[in-house]
């Protein structure tokens, strides 16, 4: 992938699914190990959110820019709102010999497949949706209409999710961690179209009949 032999982890799920949690915490783990890499987004901070931590926030206009310049490896439209990853960015840290971290929706997975066709996907599953709507809920940020609309959302995202290497079902996140680390360290057996347990919890989830 690059001569400094850094590896690409590519992270997708829902909306609510916990991903940024779960991944956050095997980052504080393992900080020598691991490196962020900062996504673009067009949408408003929120309170809690800085520029160049959370996300680097620009205009559309911006947006257009890199995108016309070919800066970007990858970007998506999510409620109305650009995301892209800064490929000069990723190369960066990959050729100074980082693992470098994406959190990104299923599209923009499936382009940093086609550009870097050795990177690791993994998709992260809520346990149920019953669990995934009162997340969205606990959140207090949302009305009921974005909410509804994300859970529509949610199924057709989780629909890709055997486009993956990898899946995580992000139940106790104790026990999420230590499977994702299983993932990082090349030893996991969380491949859900090679793991049966897998493949029928994550078409249970979605209602798919086994």
């Amino acid at each position: 992938m690059t001569q400094g032999n850094g590896k690409l982890f590519v992270f997708a799920a829902p909306s609510g699914a916990g991903k940024t949690t779960l991944v956050q915490a095997v980052v504080r783990k393992h900080p020598e190990r691991l490196r962020f890499s900062i996504s673009y987004t067009t949408r408003e901070p929120r309170k809690n959110e800085a520029n160049g931590v959370d996300y680097l926030f620009i205009n559309k206009e911006e947006f257009k820019r890199l995108r016309d310049r070919g800066e970007l490896l990858e970007y998506a439209e999510v409620f109305d709102n650009y995301y892209a990853t800064s490929r000069s960015q990723v190369e960066a840290y990959l050729q100074d010999g980082r693992n470098v971290i994406l959190e990104i929706d299923w599209q923009g997975a499936r382009q940093v497949r086609e550009s870097m066709p050795e990177c690791i996907t993994i998709f992260i599953f809520p346990p149920t949706l019953e669990e995934l709507e009162r997340r969205l809920r606990d959140r207090r940020t949302d009305s009921d209409d974005v909410i509804a609309r994300r859970l529509r959302d949610a199924l057709s995202d989780m629909s890709h999710w055997d486009e993956f290497d990898h899946v995580i079902i992000n139940d106790k996140l104790d026990e999420a961690v230590a499977d994702l680390e299983k993932v990082l360290d090349g030893s996991g057996d969380s491949s859900a179209t090679a793991n049966a347990a897998l493949r029928d919890a994550a078409l249970r989830i979605i209602g798919q009949d086994l």
